[in-house]
């Protein structure tokens, strides 16, 4: 017997939660236990360990369930106990009989079972009069079935003992009414940290984090296995990473003993189960159940050979006679632990299953993973068979392996940047890295090199640096312009991009002079959207209005009219783009929306952060805000999927804007906070967060600062910062410098602002023209009064709500100031209304400032009733609280009148008033 060292060590990385759990468990006086259970990799004996080591004093019995001793009745139990043994004489005799013949390797009858629980439990109670003790059984489904259907027992019945037991196991069947704890995957943080932790020195590139993280899928001795075998080149990004962790890892290691506990049969099916696995759907690899069969049938099995394997919690069995794996890493270490011999044999067996179904591309796949060395006509027959109904994964690994089997260097290069190119598309840009390493030597001047340099641009552009990004992609737009016309196109598109991302406008003029080099007469729509959209771009960023504006808008044009193949992504972001210049913002979203949807429906994930990116933007002029902000939480999401860091900078700084113009300030801090480096100085996601913070300043009433932010976000006359997004927030700098008594800034910014607003069609734009020019006339002046009124003329009653009670805000402001208060406070009670249904807080209490100020009684709403109403009943019972009639009410939220009579009944009853008057003051 050893007594637990009561030594302090350092939370296990991912396992907080599991750790409070066991020091709860150790510093309790009365009897528990736990089961620990999860995947191999997982922890579990590491947290047996962590356990060990804040015994607080307590004695340790310790043991681990043996494969080589799974057949010998209570062996485990005897190693458990054996420390103990002396004490079994205390025990009465027939419960020391049954113990007695138990660790003898005699068994026990099922009869006995509860007198041998009990004994054990007795020499437990008898040990633990010298000190409270700690047991703790690892991989008790390891070892031999009796020991754990005692322990079990045992597990139920220790309140009474200073007994604590914790046992581990891969699942908890068999271990019912026993409090257990299921170890899940680390998170994205966890995992990079455990990686960064692992070896010595910096941490391996946000890239290569990501990598191994989604590679290791959550699972630590995974990453712990992945960070040990990495070579230096690949630890730090300059060589491609593995495709699976090692087969001769911990984590391999784990599965071998696991596997070799099944039948020769069981292991046999199971890896044609992992090997006819297809695309994961919800995070489960399905095997294809007919070809499956065909396969085992084959072999002379059927599906029932594959129950033990289910009952070890690696597969489970979907209906009508499906096998799914649960976890990937699961189905990725079956075959990765397989000898390739075992492999080979099950890649032709499935092969032949797939004869005659037409299912042309499986069945070349798995020919090609039977085959060795050069196979021409195979690697054609795999080429062939891709076509853009194939999903992109897919599709690159076929090509890839084409490229392997390929006999001339020129065609395999080529197929070996088209799987490169698939790849990126699926949303995997390690893996494209990885497959364009091995062409880096090809030249860019030929058809081949200019098609990596293009891909390499993009991947920098999303990924990395756009900076970097731009010689690359003008580089391939040189090499393929008389070649490959159509990628030149679209490289000088990327190039202006990465210009306009990183702040220097003033190299665009390059892209359109090259851009212009490139257009023909005749093009088709696809071709002239393109050219036009960079032709108008360009004079857009020099203040060429009346030329850029009807190029613009002949790009939305173009968008609106492609149909079938020439209906791309690339395309209709462009024609998005053209849109939100000149401010035609419903057909931008109607293009972007179409981008996304096309974008998910061929499987180009690559392509949906910067389509979801410009559906956002659209939706934020349109005055949808929660609508932008659901658009830019999930471009966030891919683009992190994706390893695509520059797009997820700007969802972050979109997200921070938005949060910033609800008066958020939580959320909108803690977005520029997660943009960290990605937020370079002159760069779009650190002009987004500038902007965001000038935001929380105008609310705050720091004016002097939020004019400061704004105004530095470009240098005009320079073409250097980022001029598209300081004309977007120039009505906040405007009102900005006006407050803080800079009037000359502010007419300044405005001068630009007009330029734009005047060659667009927009009625919004021209309001906020309008609403700047009221703050800069004289206060109290007619001018003001004029222009406010225009403003408000000219604001959509159907869009843009937010600015719309924004302009009411600083009208009514203005008409108590210049003593008019019983005309300010209807615009004030609107403003107000306004931003409570908008959940604007900080916006509303100014309103309610100004309404008090201007001899209103106004109180704010009780939260008690508040919460009493859906979202749908609060919004009615605001309208109908500020004076709106039933029918008002119908037409402005889109319903019948009946369906507001109802509404209004309900809040009467949950209120307990009886009127209107009752609604106004239960409301505030």
């Amino acid at each position: 017997m050893v007594t637990a060292s009561t030594v302090q060590i350092a939370v296990l990385r991912g396992r907080q939660a599991e750790c409070r759990e066991i020091r709860r468990l150790l510093a309790a006086p009365a009897g528990k236990a736990l089961l620990l259970h999860g995947e191999p990799g997982s922890g579990r004996s590491t947290l047996l360990a962590y356990a060990h080591r804040h015994g607080r004093g307590r004695r340790l019995l310790a043991a681990a369930g043996l494969p080589d001793e799974a057949m010998l009745p209570y062996a485990g139990l005897q190693r458990l106990l054996d420390p103990v043994l002396d004490g079994i004489g205390a025990l009465p005799e027939r419960q020391r009989e049954v113990l007695r013949r138990a660790v003898a390797g005699e068994g026990c009858r099922d009869q006995d079972q509860l007198v041998l629980s009990h004994a054990v439990l007795g020499l437990l109670a008898e040990a633990a009069h010298d000190g409270p003790l700690l047991c703790t059984m690892d991989d008790l489904d390891v070892g031999d079935a009796p020991t754990a259907r005692l322990l079990t027992l045992v597990a139920r019945r220790l309140p009474q003992l200073p007994v604590v037991l914790l046992l581990t196991a891969g699942s908890d069947r068999g271990a019912d009414a026993i409090p257990g704890r299921r170890l899940l995957p680390l998170d994205e943080p966890d995992s990079h940290a455990l990686l960064a932790a692992r070896r010595p020195g910096p941490p391996p590139p946000g890239p290569v984090l990501a990598g191994l993280s989604a590679l290791a899928a959550g699972n630590p001795q995974a990453l712990v296995d992945l960070a040990d075998s990495l070579a230096h080149g690949q630890w730090h990004g300059l060589e491609p990473l593995p495709t699976t962790p090692p087969a001769d890892g911990g984590l391999g290691r784990a599965y071998r003993g696991l596997l070799s506990r099944l039948p020769g049969e069981t292991r046999r099916a199971l890896l044609l189960a992992a090997l006819a696995a297809t695309a994961p759907a919800d995070h489960t690899d399905v095997a294809d159940p007919v070809t499956l069969s065909r396969a085992l049938r084959a072999a002379g099995d059927s599906l029932a050979v594959l129950a033990p394997a289910e009952a070890a919690g690696l597969i489970r069995f979907t209906a009508p006679g499906g096998v799914a794996f649960p976890r990937s890493l699961a189905r990725a270490m079956v075959e990765a632990t397989a000898s390739v011999t075992a492999r080979r044999d099950a890649h032709l067996l499935l092969a032949a299953a797939l004869d005659g179904t037409g299912a042309r591309l499986r069945r070349a796949l798995h020919l090609a993973a039977a085959t060795d060395g050069p196979a021409p006509a195979l690697a054609t027959e795999l080429a062939d068979a891709v076509d853009d109904r194939v999903d992109r994964s897919t599709a690159a690994t076929a090509l890839a392996r084409a490229a392997e089997l390929s006999d001339d260097p020129v065609l395999a290069a080529s197929r070996q940047v088209t799987a490169a190119r698939y790849a990126w598309q699926a949303g995997d840009p390690g893996r494209a890295r990885a497959l364009l390493h091995r062409v880096a030597d090809v030249p860019v001047t030929s058809p081949t090199g200019g098609l990596a340099e293009l891909l390499r641009g993009e991947m920098r552009l999303r990924c990395g640096s756009a900076p970097a990004a731009l010689p690359n992609l003008l580089a391939a737009a040189g090499a393929l312009a008389e070649m490959d016309r159509e990628s030149a196109l679209v490289a000088l598109v990327r190039a202006g991009e990465a210009v306009c991302f990183c702040g220097d406008q003033y190299r665009y003029a390059e892209v359109a002079r090259r851009m212009a080099a490139l257009r023909r007469d005749g093009d088709p729509p696809w071709a002239d959207l393109l050219t036009t959209l960079v032709a108008g771009v360009a004079a857009t960023l020099r203040g060429d209005h009346a030329h850029g504006g009807p190029l613009l808008r002949r790009a939305v044009v173009f968008g609106d009219r492609l149909t079938s193949a020439a209906a791309t992504p690339t395309a209709l972001t462009g024609a998005a783009v053209a849109g939100l210049l000149v401010a035609v913002d419903a057909a931008a979203y109607r293009l972007a929306d179409r981008a996304v949807e096309l974008a998910a429906d061929r499987g180009e994930v690559s392509l949906l952060p910067r389509a979801l990116e410009l559906r956002a933007m659209s939706e934020y002029w349109l005055g949808r805000h929660e609508a932008a902000t659901q658009s830019c939480r999930e471009g966030l999401r891919v683009a992190r999927a994706a390893g695509q860091r520059s797009s997820a900078g700007v969802h972050l700084g979109l997200l921070a804007v938005l949060a910033a113009v609800r008066s958020d300030h939580d959320a909108s801090l803690g977005h520029v906070a997660e943009l960290g480096d990605v937020a370079v100085p002159g760069s779009r996601p650190h002009a987004l967060a500038e902007w965001a913070l000038a935001l929380l300043d105008l609310v705050d009433a720091r004016y002097a600062d939020a004019a400061d932010r704004l105004a530095a976000l470009a240098r005009p006359g320079t073409g250097r910062g980022q001029v598209l997004v300081q004309v977007m927030a120039t009505p906040h700098l405007v009102e900005a410098a006006a407050h803080d008594g800079r009037h000359a800034r502010a007419r300044a910014a405005l001068a630009v602002f007009d330029r734009w607003a005047g060659s667009t069609a927009s009625p919004l734009r021209r309001a906020l023209s309008a609403r700047c020019h009221a703050l800069l006339a004289p206060r109290g002046s007619a001018e003001a009064e004029r222009y406010f009124r225009a403003a408000l003329s000219l604001h959509p009653c159907d869009a843009a709500t937010f600015e719309r009670a924004r302009t009411e805000l600083l009208f009514g402001r203005e008409l108590r100031h210049a003593r008019r208060p019983r005309e300010a406070r209807g615009h004030l009670h609107r403003a107000r209304q306004t931003f409570i249904l908008l959940g604007a807080e900080a916006w509303a209490r100014q309103s309610t400032v100004e309404l008090r100020a201007a001899g209103e009684s106004v109180g704010t709403p009780d939260p008690d009733a508040v919460r009493l109403l859906t979202g749908q009943q609060l919004r009615v019972a605001h309208l109908v609280a500020s004076g709106a009639t039933n029918q008002e009410v119908a037409r402005q939220m889109f319903l019948s009148t009946r369906t507001v009579d109802h509404h209004l009944r309900n809040i009467y009853h949950r209120l307990g008033i009886r009127s209107r008057t009752e609604l106004v003051r239960a409301l505030g």
